[in-house]
Parts: C-alpha cells; sequence; structure tokens
C-alpha cells in the first residue's frame, strides 16, 4: 500500500525560502571580492609548508570540507580541531605553514585561544569570518568578509546561510590557487586514481588495444584479407599502415557500407580503395574523457591511438570505456 504524501505547500515554502536565502548569502559575497582575496592568495601560493584549516561546530565542518577540496586540487591541506589543538595537536602547525581560521562571529572562543599560538608559531593566518572587525579579524594577516543578512533557519539561530557562504568562499580560494599553480587535469587524475571519476582521467595507453591486438593491414591488401583482419580483431575497423610504417587510413564498418553501394564487386577492391585518409587520431598520453569527447562529437567508436613521431601506438574502442565503466 502506497503511504500518503504528507508534504504541505507550507513545507515548499519553506524549503524553497532556505535555497533563495542560501543563494543570496553566496551571491551577497561576490561585491566584497577585491583586494583582500587576492592577498590571501598571495599568502596560499607563497606558504611553503601546508594549509591548516581550522573551525568549531558547523564551521568546523566546513573546515575539514575546504581541506578535502585543497588537497585535491594540488595544495597540502589539513584539518585541526581547535580543541585538541589546544590539547598537543598545535604541533603539527609549522612556521612556513598558512592557517585559515573559520568563524562566524568573529569571537569562537577555542581560535580565539590559538591565536596567541599561531603568532608564536609564526604562521600566517587568514580569516573567514561574518565580522572582519572581530578580534579573530583583526589578529589575522587577511580577514575574507563572509557576512550574511540573515541564516536560513525560520528562527536566524541555526548555521546555514553562514556556512553555505563560509564553504563557497573556501572553494573560490582552492580553485583559484590550483589555477595559480598550474594544476591540469593529469594532476587531478594522478590524485583520483580510483573509482569512475579516476577511470574517466586514466591515459589512454592504459585502455587501448596494442601489440598483436591492433588490427592492421597495408594499402595493398586485397578486401577479403581487409574483411578477415577487421573480424578476426573485433574492433569494427582496421588501421591501414604504408610501407614507412606509418598510418595511411583506416577502414571502417561503414566505409564498407559505403562502398558497396557504389561498387559493384567490392571485394575486387584494396584497402586504399576504401580508406579514409588523415582519420581522427588521439595521443596515447591522452585521457581518457578527452577520447570520449572526440568520439561522441565525431559520433565514432574507435580512435587509432599515436605515439612517437605519430607511429601507431594502439586502437581505443568504445567497448574498451564500457568495460571500465567510464560512459
Amino acid at each position: 500500500m502506497a503511504m500518503k504524501d504528507s508534504t504541505s505547500k507550507g513545507d515548499f515554502d519553506l524549503a524553497r525560502s532556505v535555497l533563495e536565502t542560501e543563494a543570496q548569502a553566496i551571491l551577497g559575497l561576490v561585491p566584497q571580492l577585491g583586494e583582500t582575496f587576492g592577498s590571501a592568495l598571495d599568502l596560499l601560493q607563497a606558504g611553503a609548508g601546508r594549509v591548516i584549516v581550522t573551525g568549531m561546530g558547523k564551521s568546523g565542518i566546513i573546515a575539514r570540507k575546504i581541506a578535502a577540496t585543497m588537497s585535491s586540487t594540488g595544495t597540502a591541506a589539513t584539518f585541526l580541531h581547535p580543541a585538541e589543538a589546544l590539547h598537543g595537536d598545535l604541533g603539527i602547525v609549522q612556521s612556513n605553514d598558512v592557517v585559515i581560521a573559520l568563524s562566524s562571529s568573529g569571537e569562537t572562543e577555542e581560535l580565539l585561544r590559538l591565536l596567541e599560538a599561531i603568532r608564536r608559531i609564526g604562521a600566517r593566518l587568514i580569516a573567514l569570518t561574518g565580522n572582519p572587525k572581530s578580534t579573530l579579524g583583526q589578529a589575522s594577516d587577511v580577514a575574507l568578509n563572509c557576512h550574511v543578512a540573515e541564516e536560513a533557519c525560520p528562527m536566524n539561530l541555526a548555521p546555514t546561510a553562514s556556512t553555505t557562504a563560509m564553504l563557497a568562499l573556501g572553494d573560490a580560494l582552492a580553485m583559484a590557487l590550483s589555477v595559480r599553480k598550474g594544476f591540469r587535469a593529469e594532476d587531478f587524475a594522478e590524485l583520483h586514481p580510483a573509482g569512475r571519476l579516476g577511470r574517466r582521467l586514466m591515459r589512454v595507453e592504459a585502455l587501448m588495444q596494442s601489440g598483436g591486438d591492433i588490427p592492421r593491414v597495408k594499402p595493398d591488401t586485397a578486401m577479403p584479407d581487409v574483411i578477415h583482419e577487421m573480424t578476426s580483431k573485433r574492433l569494427g575497423m582496421t588501421c591501414v599502415i604504408d610501407p614507412s610504417g606509418t598510418l595511411a587510413g583506416i577502414v571502417t564498418d561503414g566505409d564498407l557500407r559505403r562502398h558497396m553501394a557504389k561498387r559493384k564487386n567490392l571485394l575486387d577492391a584494396k584497402a586504399s580503395d576504401v580508406m579514409t585518409t588523415n582519420p581522427v587520431t588521439v595521443a596515447r598520453t591522452a585521457l581518457a574523457a578527452e577520447a570520449i569527447r572526440i568520439m561522441e562529437s565525431r559520433k565514432i567508436t574507435s580512435l587509432v591511438v599515436t605515439g612517437d613521431k605519430g607511429a601507431v601506438a594502439g586502437v581505443v574502442h568504445l567497448h574498451d570505456l564500457w568495460r571500465t565503466e567510464m560512459i
């Protein structure tokens, strides 16, 4: 028996209000971006050590996310719990580190108790706070203003819009910093070797058919032998290799169908008679995601993979990507 939906119009109205309030909180940060944001990036880029992100309560949860995002985009970062820091964990902070402290009020007791120690150690300090004139804001090298007009909580009490604003500003810092550092998709792949995302960021050379599995014929190969090679290698195509060892073209199932309509005796033809010259290729160092993009845009099912000096290194087919659940 199906359960009755008890959601009322008031529920939807409240949900809509929450989303709108939090969206406005993020958009409200845009006009506040300026020299202080650039100064924060300068500190982070110049730091020779790690980024230590800290915060209490809900701000602490956001701090963990910011640290994780930075770590995954090329910046060594870790979360430090303020209370635990006061009981020994402060030892992870070094003089060449940059500390990012999150506090909506800027008066969080546990964070304020860390200020003297951070300054004594010599680490630089960036504050993400709703009150840059607070104790935390004034004690920081750079204070980024993430003030929100109101929380999304109906009682204007629970941290909601304020933590959303902190999260968005932290993401903005992480993304801008990764671009400054020249972080590339290839670097992202190195840090995400597992899961669906990691597979999409694998290099083509790890997925392609290579060696004896590459379908290949010569330009003067007779059509029955071309078809046999295509059938035996089961990729729906074959490379056509000229006497110098370079790629002269490819013959695909589509080429056979097109020429079958034009020629009465297709089996009398040679590979060079029906091949597609200058086929689309991909470098063996390209990412799998790039191969997928090319296949989708060109509406093709296989790509010849080239190596040094344009030599044929392999062939990557859609079923190679299906096998690893990339698409």
